[in-house]
């Protein structure tokens, strides 16, 4: 019986933050830089990867140290955590994509205040041991991912008519300039939490 809870706790909890409970298309999280880098798959990529390696990094921080972080301070500790694995991020990127970097500019800085990363460290690892905050984080980034490189995909192919900056339509083809800016963004990212939502059966019940 314990083994089999110690394999299905874990599962619930990457299933939840992979979908049941996706980051951007059931919380709501994390909108404004969805909407920000989702004009290129590349940078959908790059900025899901490192948005994910925070969550997981903090997270798991948080969780090793929960019994030590004072209720008065902990948001004041979450910050100070999260900034720090940020600015690894950010260095990297500067470090070995350079121009990926430069697209995202201070969207890479902004993962401090993104309320995905923040939100785990909170409703989660702090009440709960490294080896499930793990998992939580891990998915949570998962979720955001996907969504954000789902998003990218219809943006970049009806924009620029490229994928990951390859050519893949006719020279006839007219690019949609919309799907480049915000409107097109929240269009797209519309119909994915739409579909999202439609797929696990999530959606606020009003009375």
């Amino acid at each position: 019986m314990k083994r089999k809870i110690f394999y299905t706790k874990p599962y619930n909890i990457f299933k939840q933050g992979l979908a049941a409970d996706n980051p951007i298309a059931i919380a709501v999280l994390g909108i404004c830089s969805a909407l920000a880098v989702t004009n290129k798959v590349e940078n959908a990529i790059a900025m899901g990867l490192g948005v994910t390696f925070v969550i997981i990094a903090s997270s798991l921080t948080v969780s090793a140290i929960r019994k030590f972080i004072p209720a008065k301070v902990r948001m004041v500790t979450y910050m100070v955590i999260i900034s720090t694995y940020v600015i690894v991020v950010q260095m990297f990127l500067e470090a070995y994509f350079p121009a990926i970097a430069s697209q995202l500019g201070a969207y890479v800085g902004l993962i401090i205040t993104n309320c995905i990363v923040m939100g785990r460290s909170e409703a989660f690892a702090i009440k709960n041991p490294v080896k499930y905050s793990i998992v939580d984080g891990l998915a949570n980034g998962l979720g955001y991912t996907y969504v954000l490189i789902a998003v990218s995909v219809v943006r970049e192919l009806l924009a620029f008519g490229t994928i990951l900056n390859i050519q893949v339509v006719g020279d006839n083809w007219v690019n949609w300039v919309s799907m480049a800016m915000a409107p097109g963004g929240f269009f797209v990212l519309g119909l994915f939490i739409w579909l999202i939502r439609e797929l696990t059966k999530n959606f606020e019940v009003t009375a």
